[in-house]
């Protein structure tokens, strides 16, 4: 299987929690030109309005990378408007900017040579019992996404769903949900972003959420990371979760999927452009395993080995 690579280059900015700064601010300039050096990367992911508030510079600083734009990120969250929601805001005039911020985002995309937008609706939730009405909420999301999906049609979005954070619950938190909204919302260029780390902590299976979403024929796009299940580190893929990110390799080249491999990995530790390049030799360390197993033998094992069986020759594949 040959990955295609892409660098998220928002992470390649600043990076920090409530408690303090890990990483500095960094211009556009020099995160593409950063990214640009990535061995193995391909295409850079950009973020909308962020990086993207004028057009053109950020059309040169692409086209002088050399790297595809596999995704816009349409940002939904960062901004004060965002509090109370973006499509499900009870504020009208709020609801109707995030119909308008996802339309730019399409058409940005596309002036940047990706048929992709992506987002991840974090303030469209709520955090107590009987703070929202989720008639309204699940009526405004879907009208919303109507709207803004019949400007264009040779952009696709994806919805990267998440559990948790920044409302403790979110109207989209898992593969279900979103392939239902995609459903209700029937346009067939809405579809889903499978974030490994958000199916970990959503507690599910991500080899077969990217199953599920695949035959849906939804699976737009993949953000690659990792965590305990606890809470979102977005960490590098196997630091914990190694055969959970083998397995989903697995069935994504299984399944016959081609599309981007994005990847969602902050670090507190060192240049975050060299905790990139260690995501990418990290996933072409999986794709080596997976060569050194065989795909023929892993299908026999899941056709005709025990479980315990399976594991057995499995860990013996690391020592061998």
């Amino acid at each position: 299987m040959k990955l295609q690579h892409s660098i998220m280059v928002g992470i390649l900015d600043r990076y920090a929690d409530r408690f303090t700064e890990f990483q500095p601010p960094v211009p556009l300039e020099e995160r593409m030109q950063r990214a640009a050096r990535i061995p193995g990367a391909s295409g850079v992911e950009l973020v909308y309005p962020a990086d993207l508030t004028d057009r053109e510079r950020a059309r040169e600083l692409v086209s002088a990378s050399g790297l595809a734009v596999s995704a816009v990120n349409l940002n939904i969250k960062s901004e004060p408007i965002w509090r109370n929601g973006s499509f499900t805001n009870p504020d009208p005039e709020i609801r109707e900017r995030a119909v308008t911020y996802l339309t730019t985002a399409m058409d940005l995309a596309a002036d940047l040579g990706s048929d992709m937008v992506t987002m991840c609706p974090l303030m469209d939730g709520w955090d107590y019992s009987f703070q929202v009405d989720y008639i309204d909420q699940w009526r405004w999301l879907v009208d919303g996404l109507k709207r803004a999906l019949d400007h264009r049609s040779d952009v696709k979005v994806s919805i990267e769903y998440k559990a948790f954070e920044s409302r403790t619950q979110i109207t989209v938190p898992d593969v279900g949900t979103t392939l239902h909204l995609c459903d209700r919302v029937g346009r067939d260029h809405l579809g889903v972003t499978m974030d490994v780390g958000h199916a970990l902590i959503a507690g599910e299976t991500p080899a077969m959420s990217a199953t599920m979403a695949h035959e849906a024929g939804r699976l737009f796009y993949v953000h690659f990371n990792d965590n305990n299940r606890g809470w979102d580190w977005d960490i590098v893929p196997g630091a914990v979760h190694v055969w959970e990110m083998l397995e989903t390799i697995f069935y994504l080249e299984k399944l016959g999927w081609e599309g981007w491999l994005a990847y969602d990995v902050f670090t507190k530790h060192g240049d975050p452009g060299d905790a990139f390049e260690a995501t990418i030799r990290s996933m072409d360390s999986l794709v080596r395993l997976l060569d050194k197993i065989g795909r023929d033998r892993l299908q026999d094992l899941i056709d005709n080995a025990t479980p315990a069986e399976a594991t057995a020759q499995l860990l013996a594949c690391l020592v061998d």
